[in-house]
């Protein structure tokens, strides 16, 4: 059976970048990957790109070279880098494909995203309760799940304040200062219990991955990072997820629960393998809550951990060692490959001051998206 993997990674820097569009930001990550591996644009033979604000990614041949490569958009909310990894994954797994690239990249204005009820399938009342801002939802979920499981509202301080002190060690990160806790706790309030500093920010960036199968690989690495998983579930009736106009009597699992269980079931692994983990902490609440649904500790747990200081680079299970979505910054088409970005760097020993000791040899991430999805891979070098 085929083996994919993963032999080029490349990513433009996060943030705010006004001399550069985003399309821009999409193709200097495309030509840092192939730089990292040797190849150039003409070898792809194709290539899957996502981006919600800064044109189709397809039109990136116009930026890299018209050379008729089959070019896919793929549009999945916060989940689109994931689910266009996914794609990738399944050309080469197929055996159709030999070699090509997932790419995502965008440029958001300023504020909150705050998108179009209808395009979701919900009606306009929806949006006038002010819940398709999704800083409200966040709020109302986390308020409830931290009173059912027993966690404080300080442990929502100590994700944000990890993410500070490893985007503090990350040169690509947007946000490159750490944030005492003092001073997280006591910011703006934003939707409670989430305070300013808790929250990420839509942002800009680009990330890319050339994939190959491991007989092509073999010819341009000596180091290829094998995808032995990539997998991504949408919601069952009865998840409590973003955009969900009501919550059914019985609750059901989240997408994250079962795209996590398919992912360890495909590589053969289990979170106890993992030796660095990427999950989606679009603010702190949602770290806290995917540290259970992907497997990592049970429900109510989370606060012990945070302040044992368990998810620390230097703990026993690392976690957004690159400050994750709070310190980089979230553009939405980027931000599933920047997660895949960073487990590569690390499986390989190149992450410098954040490098996880002990050669970590099994890396995961999972990206979450509107209105209700779910992407995760299982990475070993």
């Amino acid at each position: 059976m085929t083996e994919v993997c993963i032999i080029g990674i490349g990513i433009h820097k996060f943030g705010r970048t006004p001399e550069r569009t985003g399309m821009q930001q999409g193709a200097f990550a495309v030509r840092q990957a192939l730089s990292d591996c040797g190849l150039e644009w003409k070898d792809m033979q194709f290539a899957f790109g996502g981006s919600a604000a800064a044109g189709s990614a397809d039109a990136l041949v116009n930026e890299l070279g018209l050379t008729g490569v089959q070019f896919v958009n793929v549009a999945n909310g916060c989940a689109t880098g994931g689910s266009a990894l996914l794609s990738a994954y399944t050309a080469i797994k197929s055996g159709e494909f030999d070699v090509g690239v997932a790419v995502g990249f965008d440029k958001h204005p300023r504020g909150a995203f705050n998108p179009d009820p209808k395009a979701s399938g919900l009606e306009t009342w929806y949006g006038d309760t002010g819940l398709m801002l999704t800083t409200q939802f966040f709020g109302m979920k986390i308020q409830k799940y931290l009173h059912d499981h027993g966690i404080s509202q300080e442990a929502l301080g100590l994700v944000a304040q990890k993410a500070f002190r490893n985007g503090a060690k990350n040169p690509n990160a947007w946000r490159r200062d750490e944030i005492d806790l003092d001073t997280i706790m006591n910011s703006d309030m934003l939707a409670h219990p989430l305070t300013k500093f808790m929250f990420c920010s839509p942002s800009e960036g680009g990330a890319a991955l050339i994939l190959a199968s491991e007989q092509t690989a073999r010819r341009y690495t000596n180091r290829p990072v094998f995808l032995r998983a990539a997998t991504l579930r949408t919601r069952h009736y009865g998840s409590f997820e973003v955009f969900s106009p009501y919550q059914a009597l019985k609750r059901a699992p989240a997408p994250t629960e079962f795209a996590s269980q398919a992912a360890y079931e495909m590589a053969g692994v289990g979170p106890e393998d993992i030796d660095v983990i990427q999950i989606q902490d679009t603010e702190s609440g949602a770290e806290i809550m995917h540290m259970a649904e992907n497997g990592f500790c049970k429900d109510g747990d989370q606060e012990k951990l945070l302040r044992e200081r368990a998810t620390d680079i230097d703990g026993p299970m690392p976690m957004n060692t690159d400050g994750g979505c709070i310190a980089n910054g979230e553009p939405i088409g980027a931000s599933g490959l920047r997660q895949v970005y960073e487990v590569v760097l690390q499986l390989r020993g190149e992450a410098g001051e954040r490098q996880v000791q002990n050669n970590p040899k099994t890396g995961y991430t999972h990206v979450y998206g509107a209105p209700g999805l779910s992407a995760c891979t299982v990475l070993q070098n």
